[in-house]
């Protein structure tokens, strides 16, 4: 069954995943065995759905019918192919610019750095398949409607976007507290790929050994470290800034 933006049961789970509809999230429940839940279970691992085991009584809120053990929640924007979205931005863009999530998972976080990311000009947002927040109805609330006016593009391996980027000209900069150089010091004046990583561990060691640049942020006080979205905001008004000047 399907209401608003929620399918509950496992069949119909099944069959939103094998038409290629975009779930955020399936949440299945704790300790439930039988065939059709595993097969369930084998099409969201192949299909690579973020999902969790939560108990009954939370089904039972997510869904008021017979939900068969299996609520999934469905995006409201469908995530776009990465390599098409680059390539159409490269082809039409003198100064590209991407903005990369490395496994931020908090939703309003990511609702906060697109909208953000909407209003700096950047033309298209890369997450990861797992690890990230989904595109719920928060993270596009948090978002202010932002969320239909970029593309959000999907990647099995954000180093594989890198690579992709590099290898296209584009200068790929994270965003580390642990950079010898502040963001001042760089040129965007080209190509660039921002880099934002987790709230928690930052942007992850073996992606920060293939990046082009690192660059931190001023910090007075006795705080190590600005909210990510904050952060990113900064990052990319500096952009703004050396392209508007």
């Amino acid at each position: 069954m399907k209401s608003d933006h929620t399918i509950y049961g496992i069949r119909a789970i099944q069959e939103a995943i094998h038409s290629g509809t975009p779930i955020n999230k399936v949440y299945l429940q704790k300790g439930l065995q039988g065939d059709l839940f595993t097969q369930l279970e084998e099409d969201i691992r192949r299909s690579k759905i973020s999902h969790s085991y939560v108990p009954l009584q939370k089904l039972d809120k997510l869904a008021h019918g017979n939900h068969q053990g299996a609520v999934a929640k469905i995006s409201q924007i469908a995530f776009q192919d990465f390599e098409s979205v680059a390539e159409a931005v490269m082809a039409t863009e003198k100064l590209p610019l991407f903005l990369l999530l490395d496994q931020v998972t908090d939703v309003r976080n990511f609702g906060a750095i697109i909208r953000t990311a909407e209003c700096t000009g950047v033309h298209a947002i890369i997450v990861p398949t797992s690890g990230s927040a989904p595109l719920n109805e928060n993270a596009i609330k948090t978002s202010a409607g932002a969320a239909f006016n970029i593309p959000i593009a999907k990647v099995d391996h954000l180093k594989d976007a890198i690579f992709y980027l590099q290898s296209s000209g584009v200068v790929v900069t994270g965003a580390t507290e642990k950079a010898e150089h502040e963001i001042y010091s760089l040129d965007f004046n080209q190509p660039t790929a921002i880099i934002m990583g987790s709230e928690e561990k930052g942007i992850s060691p073996s992606t920060l050994n293939i990046l082009d640049h690192r660059a931190k942020l001023p910090l007075m006080g006795k705080i190590g470290s600005l909210n990510v979205s904050v952060a990113c905001g900064v990052f990319l008004y500096e952009v703004v800034r050396q392209r508007n000047t």
